[in-house]
């Protein structure tokens, strides 16, 4: 991927950049980043902070995706609320829980399942091991049909992982006020959960001592890959 231009942008990029990690990371509205901003002498509003999000967002989860090892892959879905009507988020996690892909689908049938499918293939670049998923018909035939040699696991319990993933959406859902479109709902929750995983150290399964370092760690990475866009 080549650099991220910052070509008529009137901005820093080192502004650009903190205030989108802000929205991500923290779980705030665009209203409490123009605050946290206007309190450090940057005037900006809350809709120039939407229009970075928009426009700078997918190429840092796009460079972030690009470096995550190469997991097995848990698939699940789930309901969300958009303008008023259900539709289903179907997520792929890795064994942490942390979220590899999101795709906003209407149904929940074979031809969900694979858009997924091919989705993630494109996206994460290369074929897993092991799937994992509940015992919804729609992913054989999904794996299946497009001739997947991974092996599939459907044992109980065994996708705790990925039906635990969504706390992050539901916060995120109640702090957005609900997504308003498709579209919107599919580019923001894809580019939020590479940006979330990167600082998502699971403190309570670590000592303090290694959220510390891991702490330190990601955002060293962030930085370096900051430089570098």
């Amino acid at each position: 991927m080549g650099t991220i231009s910052y070509r008529g942008f009137r901005f820093p990029p080192s502004i650009i950049q903190h205030a989108i990690w802000l929205y991500v990371r923290f779980g705030l509205s665009l209203r409490n980043v123009e605050d946290l901003l206007a309190e450090r002498g940057i005037g900006v509003s809350y809709e120039t902070v939407r229009c970075w999000i928009e426009r700078f967002g997918p190429a840092f989860a796009k460079i972030l995706r690009g470096r995550r090892p190469r997991p097995h892959w848990h698939l699940d879905e789930m309901y969300v609320r958009i303008d008023g009507r259900w539709v289903y988020l179907w997520r792929a996690v890795d064994a942490e829980g942390e979220v590899l892909d999101v795709l906003v689908q209407s149904k929940r049938d074979k031809r969900a399942a694979i858009r997924l499918i091919r989705k993630l293939l494109r996206k994460q670049g290369y074929a897993p091991g092991t799937v994992v998923t509940d015992h919804l018909r729609a992913y054989s035939a999904a794996i299946r049909d497009l001739k997947l040699s991974a092996d599939h696991e459907r044992r109980r319990w065994k996708n705790n992982r990925a039906e635990n993933s969504h706390q992050p959406t539901r916060r995120r859902e109640r702090q957005m006020q609900g997504f308003k479109s498709l579209g919107s709902a599919q580019r923001f929750l894809s580019m939020h959960a590479a940006i979330y995983n990167h600082f998502n150290a699971q403190r309570h399964l670590i000592s303090a001592r290694s959220y510390r370092a891991v702490r330190s760690e990601a955002l060293l990475s962030w930085n370096d890959m900051m430089l570098a866009a």
